[in-house]
């Protein structure tokens, strides 16, 4: 039995596949282990009624389970892992949190309008600590194989270039060579190629709370 997913589609492009981190990562963690899928695009902005009457809060990723939709990356990714194994993404427990303040950093930086505010260190200091992890036990966040942390990781470090390079012509330092290095490989696997979003759309998804 193949697996459904809903995936937020593009902006303005309501057949491709659009940039949200969160169902990238699922859509990773059914690539990883090479599970059948079958994925519904949502377009966000007018969502279709079935869709609502499956899942009344709306949100995506969701996936099917059992006949009944389950909503939420976290429970969504255990689900997989659960009912498939092979081959196990689960990292150790203490793992499981490394670089989790990225994402909120980069949005904060990213909608900063005061260069003083201290957001863009705040970033610095998360990806620097990133970097010393990866330097002590990579090249991947568990060492040799990738994990659910990388899986997790790499659409948002992929929405951080995208975003960041556009609308602050900002990138990585090139001191955090694990960081920079670390990117590369994951950008550069399989399944990350089938399911990102194109450029145009990250960037468009993030236009209107730049501007906000």
């Amino acid at each position: 039995m193949g697996v459904e997913v809903c995936a937020k589609a593009a902006v303005g492009a309501p057949e491709i596949l659009g940039d949200c981190p969160f169902s990238q990562r699922v859509l990773l963690t059914l690539e990883e282990k090479k599970i059948p899928y079958k994925i519904h695009l949502i377009n966000t902005s007018d969502k279709p009624q079935w869709f609502l009457e499956a899942n009344p809060e709306g949100k995506v990723p969701v996936i099917k389970s059992d006949d009944k939709w389950v909503p939420d990356s976290d429970v969504i990714v255990g689900i997989i892992e659960e009912n498939h194994p092979d081959p196990p993404l689960s990292p150790p427990p203490e793992l499981s949190s490394v670089g989790s303040k990225i994402f909120p950093a980069f949005v904060k930086f990213l909608k900063s309008k005061d260069p003083s505010d201290g957001s863009e260190q705040a970033l610095l200091d998360e990806l620097k600590a990133l970097d010393e992890h990866l330097k002590a036990h990579g090249p991947y966040i568990n060492g040799e194989n990738i994990s659910a942390v990388d899986l997790s990781l790499a659409p948002k470090l992929y929405h951080l270039e995208v975003a960041l390079g556009h609308f602050k012509k900002w990138t990585v330092p090139e001191s955090l060579v694990h960081v920079r290095n670390y990117m590369k490989l994951l950008f550069s696997r399989e399944s990350f190629e089938k399911t990102k979003a194109a450029k145009e759309h990250v960037i468009a998804g993030w236009e209107p709370k730049v501007n906000a």
